[in-house]
């Protein structure tokens, strides 16, 4: 309960007695799961109790080379053999199991990722399942992709995803990736491996060929030892834009293919006609209630100068109503920070700001004494120059100034190395066109945000990236195009 209320909500936790969690998971390769040829394990966190979860393999180079070698005999052998339409039905299959053991899926998300149940249930879970529907119909039908082309898979395609949306990620890669021909070798984040673990069991169930998936977990090392295998096509990664950038460098050269979704500052613009209550619950909606760990988080506000003190102070009044706390309760909206070194990359950037002099609001929330914690968190008075302006935090940490006109609030929201998103909030139609068209973003939203569809691309410019994922565009990285 926040200091200024005098009223809670009952407790309302979502039951764990449904979901089933091994002790201890291996790596899963070639159709099976098998111990790591190290014998290393890690312990995947409860990031809200600090309470281990499972033990989880850490591959080896060994076992990596063993998952390509597994991928490359599938592709080889069967997947590229097979007619279309046949893998889009194991694809099918795939996205129906999924369904049904949507409610298991979201929990243990939340368990592991800390992210409220609400966003793993309503959002998470359902769009990774419409990733794999959607995918599916196009793998009989990519001639209607790339009309007047002859669209041939690549082959072996490796996959790192980071730990913000574990099984989102997952199924925006594998989809499209299975729906052209290749097979894969996937590689979680260490932080959250759990829901790879669990949809390699989906992947049992639905008798997809052995070694069509493969799943390798592990930290940095393991995804080092995939990026810079020879018998690699494909690398499709997302996270930090430090790390893509050395892929770019460890690929040059070699003949991979390869999409890179990385970091982004997302500016998010809020006008003087625009619809203030909406905008404000928007503005609450992309970066609070996701706790900022998503990449296209609009955590740079840009406010009008005529409505920026309402702006603020509702801000700051919805902030004190927002309920922190265990991620499996209905009624939490902000649940833990991931691990205890993103907590402190958090706390750095918050006291850096307050170095350079920002002005801090923080909501008036208890957190929990055990788990890994931060209260919703805004900043005034900061400039362009600032850290906390620039660079990416991904925490519940929003950085607000002022404009006046359009012309100024577009330099502004351009100058930044990232590219990726950005949000308009207005009723004027030739705002949004001209905002738009002028913001070098890959997305925007207009008076909505974090909306997402499997039919619409998604991509950045800039230290954002490289390709798109989500839609047509998402099937052209995987495919070699005659």
């Amino acid at each position: 309960m926040n200091k200024k209320q005098s009223w809670a909500y009952s407790p309302a936790p979502e039951s764990t007695g449904h979901i089933t969690l091994k002790d201890q998971y291996d790596l899963f390769i070639n159709g099976e799961f098998i111990p790591s040829t190290g014998g290393k394990y890690f312990d995947s966190i409860n990031p809200a109790t600090e309470g281990k979860i499972a033990k989880v393999a850490e591959a080896t180079k060994a076992d990596v080379d063993k998952a390509v070698k597994s991928a490359r005999t599938a592709y080889e052998k069967i997947w590229s053999k097979m007619a279309s339409k046949e893998r889009g039905k194991y694809i099918y299959r795939i996205a129906r199991l999924l369904q049904e053991r949507a409610r298991e899926f979201s929990v243990i998300e939340s368990m592991d990722g800390g992210k409220p149940i609400r966003e793993s249930r309503d959002v998470d879970v359902p769009l990774s399942a419409a990733h794999f529907f959607y995918y599916a119909g196009w793998a009989d039908k990519l001639q209607y992709a790339f009309p007047g082309r002859s669209p041939k898979s690549l082959g072996v395609a490796g996959q790192i995803i980071p730990w913000n949306f574990p099984l989102l990620m997952a199924a925006w890669k594998l989809a499209p990736a299975l729906a052209t021909g290749n097979t894969l070798v996937l590689k979680p984040a260490e932080t959250t491996p759990l829901t790879a673990m669990k949809l390699a069991e989906i992947i049992q169930e639905a008798e997809l060929p052995p070694g069509v998936i493969n799943i390798v977990t592990g930290a940095g090392e393991t995804g080092r030892f995939l990026v810079n295998h020879s018998d690699i096509n494909k690398i499709a990664f997302t996270g930090s834009t430090e790390v893509g950038k050395y892929i770019m460098k460890a690929v040059a050269g070699s003949g991979k293919k390869y999409t890179l979704e990385l970091g982004g500052k997302a500016a998010n613009i809020i006008f003087e006609d625009a619809s203030v209550d909406q905008a404000v619950e928007g503005i609450i909606n992309s970066i609070f209630f996701n706790q900022g760990h998503v990449c296209c988080a609009g955590s740079r506000l840009y406010v009008q100068e005529g409505i920026a003190d309402q702006i603020i102070s509702k801000l700051r009044k919805r902030m004190d109503t927002l309920v922190v706390g265990d991620p499996l309760d209905k009624n939490t909206d902000i649940g833990a920070i991931n691990s205890i070194i993103q907590l402190d990359k958090i706390k750095m950037f918050v006291n850096m700001g307050k170095d350079e002099g920002g002005t801090i609001y923080q909501s008036s929330c208890n957190l929990p004494d055990k788990g890994y914690w931060f209260a919703p968190t805004i900043f005034t008075d900061v400039s362009q120059s600032n850290r906390i302006v620039q660079e990416e935090i991904f925490g519940p940490v929003l950085a607000i100034q002022t404009f006046r006109t359009v012309d100024e609030v577009i330099t502004k929201a351009n100058n930044t190395p990232y590219g990726l998103s950005g949000g308009i909030w207005t009723n004027k139609g030739s705002k949004i066109f001209k905002v738009s068209k002028e913001i070098r973003a890959g997305v925007i939203w207009a008076n909505t945000f974090n909306k997402f569809d499997p039919g619409a691309p998604f991509g950045g410019y800039k230290e954002s990236g490289i390709g798109s994922e989500g839609g047509v565009e998402g099937l052209r990285g995987y495919v070699e195009l005659d």
